[in-house]
């Protein structure tokens, strides 16, 4: 996932987006012409370019919402824990992300998968990785976990999650997505409980 400073500045019900994304599903990010996006969108060109003047700037929009929806249905699985419980919040983060990601795969591919995308920034400025050192510095600040720098335990999280569901993928099977988010868990839960040791 690319790097998206604003990621809900975008409207998650624009229907212009809504014909992009189909269009970009079916054509691929450099055959995703603005003139196709207004025509099937019903708007006029001019109009449409008076909002996104290049494709890019349509792309980046597109990429804006997904993360959007992305963080918001994460942030909601974890607010369905019970207050306090931290390693079921890591849970449903890592189950979220995981679920999240299978689910849009061929989206997910299309918008950050493309030319363009440089992943070493993406892994600086990433909103994801912004909203799990947020839950890794509430459990920090509880006293439940330890972790001597939290965003850098972020980013390996993340990587962590991205690298395991992209072997899965690779594989060619049906991942069991519990079994895959049980092992991510053990591993992120066991690392946070280590460092609190020292």
């Amino acid at each position: 996932m690319s790097a998206l400073s604003h990621a809900s500045a975008v409207p998650a019900d624009d229907p212009v987006l809504d014909h992009a994304e189909r269009l970009l599903l079916t054509r691929g990010a450099q055959r995703l012409g603005l003139a196709e996006v207004a025509r099937a969108a019903g708007v006029e060109p001019a109009a449409l370019r008076d909002r996104y003047p290049s494709r890019e700037d349509l792309l980046s929009a597109l990429r804006q919402r997904f993360v959007a929806e992305f963080l918001g249905e994460l942030a909601r699985a974890m607010d369905r824990c019970r207050p306090g419980d931290w390693a079921a919040r890591l849970r449903a983060w890592v189950q979220g992300a995981v679920d999240g990601y299978l689910d849009r795969l061929a989206l997910h591919d299309a918008l950050f998968h493309g030319p363009g995308h440089h992943h070493r920034h993406a892994m600086q400025d990433n909103p994801a990785i912004d909203q799990l050192v947020e839950l890794l510095e509430g459990g920090i600040a509880a006293r439940v976990w330890a972790a001597p720098d939290p965003r850098l335990t972020a980013v390996i999280f993340f990587n962590a999650m991205h690298s395991a569901v992209d072997r899965a993928i690779f594989c060619g099977e049906p991942p069991d997505r519990r079994r895959l988010a049980q092992i991510l868990c053990g591993y992120f839960e066991r690392s946070v409980q280590w460092w609190a040791r020292f």
